[in-house]
């Protein structure tokens, strides 16, 4: 009979644990999922199944942690700080892994599975891979065993390294490559990782042991590049090693081209210097299973985009977190400062039909109006080590709270009638982008476009000033273009209108 306490899964919204949790759910294991955003849990495929718990917890507050791990049996360590606008992520690595051991000791859990990183310890090891190695260290220096799982590349649609792959090869003819493009790698499949983190939760000989996870090829990240293009249809890549591109340039690089931001790409591509090969192999013998070769691993991953079906992202572990004044615009300590740019428009179609076009926002389709000016402000943030434009979205035909489209965060949604964007661009200040439907009579829709700007300084609101006209323009020429996708003409609008709700908060507040 299995043990019905619920398995403890930190990083559910990740890219591993976005997807290890709905085949522990179906296996037929309760999981409480510890987030930060509920929402981002609750609007997946899987958000809503009986055996799954969300507990409300910041894996940097303590109490919250020890609270979530109460009455748990295991847990999945799927933690990792590298992300945009998280400088120090060692430090917050180590600071998260404390908090875990008194979790996990209080608990008197039975096991703790960790899913970390290859690479030979040794002062050539990068910061990336350090951390991961000191993370789990923390971790078994408590109470609870712990199973160290060490994996190099994971292959798989939208994996952050999968995606730089992906990217570099597609898009240069002649790849100008460090040194790194020849050292040797063992890459693994997703499924394959799925399969091993499944396993350890009943294995008996997996209790406490560290071991390597690896797929059954060990190549170098040439040998990756040239089957890709091969999988992928290409004209055969030229790639040449240079010795001058260091992996500080090479992160550089690699976060033009590439849809990963420089605070990810820079300490993935110093981890790329390093072999990374498994030299333990027991865990095949406890957990048996067909490991995937490189290239079927990487058909794989292109069947899921050209489907239009990849489960996770790597962008789905940013936060949700929004400063106090989306909430409640009118905040005392806000002053006051927070600058709109409001248009609406009234069109003769239904709420649902507006919100089918506006759920495709974004990505391959666009903004529905001046898109080169929307790249324009892509590729200068991406100039400036920020995001940039090159991250698309996930899927063209639905969005999650949590998704990431270009340079925004959904951080809301209400099918029908909300859809909230957090800028995670580099701006002088923060922003929201607020699309609202209501219905007007029996058959027409009011659409709003609302844009709120909450600036750093004088810098900041003379960055609105400035922008303010382009932002008029570019918003009423968004709804009358959205109007045009509806085979409609707007029956009022668009036009300008004041959306400030003077000593009440503007924006509703979140709800669990």
């Amino acid at each position: 009979m299995m043990d019905d306490r619920p398995i403890l899964l930190t990083g559910a919204t990740g890219y591993v644990g976005g997807r290890l949790a709905p085949r522990l759910l179906h296996a037929g294991y309760r999981v409480r999922a510890l987030v930060r955003s509920p929402a981002k849990v609750r609007c997946r495929p899987w958000g809503n199944h009986p055996r799954l718990e969300v507990a409300r917890a910041d894996i940097f507050d303590r109490d919250s942690v020890i609270a979530a791990a109460e009455g748990c049996r295991a847990a999945y360590y799927l933690v990792h700080s590298m992300a945009p606008g998280k400088k120090d992520f060692a430090s917050l690595d180590r600071r998260a892994a404390e908090n875990m051991v008194i979790a996990a000791g209080k608990a008197k859990l039975e096991r703790i599975i960790y899913l970390g990183g290859l690479g030979k310890e040794g002062k050539d090891l990068s910061e990336h891979l350090r951390s991961r190695l000191e993370v789990a260290r923390i971790l078994q220096s408590g109470l609870v065993p712990v199973t160290y799982l060490r994996a190099a590349m994971i292959l798989g649609s939208g994996s952050a390294s999968f995606e730089i792959l992906r990217y570099l090869v597609d898009r240069l003819p002649v790849l100008i490559t460090p040194r790194w493009v020849r050292s040797p790698c063992q890459p693994i499949a997703i499924g394959n990782v799925l399969h091993y983190l499944m396993g350890c939760l009943e294995s008996p000989h997996v209790l406490g042991q560290t071991l390597d996870i690896g797929g059954p090829d060990v190549l170098t990240y040439e040998d990756l590049m040239r089957i890709y293009a091969q999988e992928a249809g290409l004209p055969r890549r030229w790639i040449v090693p240079v010795p001058v591109l260091t992996p500080r340039i090479s992160s550089y690089w690699l976060h033009l081209v590439t849809p990963v931001p420089m605070a990810v790409a820079r300490p993935l591509a110093e981890g790329l210097r390093n072999a990374v090969v498994c030299e333990d192999f027991r865990i095949r013998q406890w957990i048996p299973q067909h490991l995937l070769s490189c290239r079927d691993a990487i058909r794989k991953a292109l069947q899921r985009i050209h489907q239009e079906q990849v489960d996770t992202c790597w962008s789905d572990a940013g936060h949700l977190h929004p400063p106090e004044w989306v909430q409640c615009g009118d905040a005392p300590y806000a002053g006051g400062t927070v600058l709109e740019s409001a248009h609406r428009m009234v069109v003769p179609v239904t709420p649902g039909q507006v919100w089918a076009q506006l759920q495709g926002i974004g990505g391959r389709q666009g903004w529905f109006f001046a898109n080169t000016l929307w790249k324009i402000r892509g590729w200068m943030d991406q100039a400036l080590g920020g995001v940039g434009h090159t991250r698309g979205r996930r899927e063209p035909g639905r969005l999650f709270v949590g998704d990431t489209v270009d340079y925004w965060r959904v951080l809301e949604m209400e099918p029908d009638k909300r859809l909230l964007f957090y800028a995670e661009m580099k701006l002088p200040g923060e922003a929201i982008l607020d699309f609202r439907l209501a219905p007007v009579g029996e058959s027409d829709t009011e659409v709003q476009v609302i844009a709120r700007f909450l600036p750093r300084g004088l810098v900041g609101i003379g960055y609105w000033y400035a922008m303010l006209p382009f932002h008029n323009r570019i918003f009423s020429g968004l709804l009358g273009s959205l109007a045009r996708a509806l085979g409609v003409s707007p029956s009022r609008g668009p036009e300008a209108f004041d959306a400030r709700l003077p000593h009440a908060c503007r924006l509703e507040p979140r709800t669990p």
